[in-house]
């Protein structure tokens, strides 16, 4: 019985909805805009948390960089290859410590030329940086002692260098420097940031980098790679010390070296887009409110509107109560066809704004569910008013309305 007048009373709120299409319309706006806004917003910055973790990512996992830092102007003394080595054997918790130096570099092959960065780097470095060769093979312990000239490439050389035919095996040239190519990397993003991209990158062994290219034995920054049953606070503050003790730094003064931890920048970028997502939501949600006045504005022009037909009803037998609901449906309906509208609209745009500013579409169907349970709940909230207004009329005067 319940459910038959349930029923019923849907089929009256569809058939006012009807009635008043593009007023229905026109009050729904402000559902529609606030949910496709909140819905969109989200879907975007979980796509941006998710694209900057990437890239965090290629920075390696458990890692510290470390770099030369300038002091009042002076230069910094660089780094070299027993800095990079008491670091591995004097720390405990450091799995390895990689050294690494790099330039700008003009590749070229088969009369193509491409302007790119040479890197040096061993085993030891792309495993902290979490780099992967898939195609071919990485450098051997020989080649990275011997300084041989060998190469491998990271997939943006090979697009604009390697028109056709192989890669593996070929012989290419980097500045003045020939090497063998043993193998490519794979795709990495843009994990060194700086706006540099990280898959367009030469890679040498670090003394073929050093002996060809940059000239002598010095490093130009290195990364250390912990275990991560250890803290990283007590890895870093172990790291500085023992670097203040190598480059002579008096107490007082201050690190002429910086040390980045790849976990501090991962929490930041979190907090910043969860802030900045926590923000968006908020205005957006703004919107839903406003929406919400309005369906309570038009739900009371309603009641007035139709104050001669709800005497009617009251005057045959309905009860108060069924009045109450038949209002409080049509708001509740009004309300979850907007929330629809919203997430449909919601779903295009994060598709197409992803798209557009490179960013993945990540759908997330418990924001969406809960953007329309928020839908329904606002017309429930601000339709209950003008329903109980509505209900509380005197048939009598009902009637006698024009």
């Amino acid at each position: 019985m319940r459910l038959r007048m349930f029923g019923a009373t849907f089929l009256l709120a569809l058939r006012e909805i009807r009635r008043h299409l593009l007023r229905s319309f026109l009050t729904t706006l402000g559902i529609i805009i606030g949910v496709a806004a909140v819905i969109t917003m989200v879907t975007l910055g979980r796509g941006l948390t998710a694209n900057v973790q990437e890239d965090i990512a290629g920075l390696g996992s458990n890692v510290f960089i470390v770099f030369p830092d300038g002091v009042d102007d002076r230069q910094p003394a660089p780094f070299d290859d027993m800095d990079v080595l008491a670091v591995e054997r004097q720390i405990p918790g450091v799995i390895n410590a990689a050294g690494s130096s790099q330039m700008p570099a003009v590749a070229f092959h088969n009369g193509q030329d491409w302007s790119t960065t040479v890197q040096g780097g061993d085993a030891a470095f792309f495993s902290a940086q979490s780099i992967k060769v898939v195609d071919g093979r990485g450098f051997s312990e020989q080649e990275s002692d011997r300084g041989e000239s060998v190469c491998i490439l990271g997939p943006k050389v090979v697009d604009e260098i390697f028109v056709e035919g192989e890669v593996l095996g070929e012989t290419m040239r980097v500045g003045n420097v020939s090497c063998l190519v043993v193998g490519v990397i794979d795709e990495r993003s843009n994990a060194v940031g700086g706006g540099q991209d990280a898959d367009d990158v030469v890679f040498m062994p670090l003394k073929t980098v050093q002996r060809r290219f940059t000239g002598g034995t010095n490093i130009q920054f290195f990364v250390v790679k912990y275990d991560d049953s250890y803290t990283s606070a007590s890895i870093q503050q172990q790291l500085i010390d023992l670097l203040r003790e190598r480059r002579v730094i008096q107490e007082g003064e201050a690190n002429d070296f910086n040390i980045i931890d790849t976990a501090d920048i991962n929490e930041t970028v979190n907090n910043v887009t969860g802030t900045m997502t926590a923000v968006v939501t908020v205005i957006a949600a703004i919107s839903l409110l406003v929406g919400g006045i309005g369906i309570m504005n038009i739900m009371l022009v309603s009641v007035t509107e139709r104050t001669r037909e709800i005497g009617i009803r009251l005057a045959i037998g309905a009860l108060a109560k069924e009045v109450r609901l038949q209002f409080l449906t049509e708001a509740v309906v009004l309300c979850c066809f907007g929330g629809l509208i919203g997430i449909l609209l919601a779903f295009g745009l994060s598709i197409t704004l992803a798209s557009a500013i490179d960013l993945p579409f990540l759908f997330d169907p418990t924001v969406n569910i809960i953007s329309f349970l928020f839908s329904a709940a606002m017309g429930m909230i601000f339709g209950y008013y003008p329903a109980h207004q509505a209900s509380k009329l005197d048939p009598i005067d009902a009637l006698r309305h024009e």
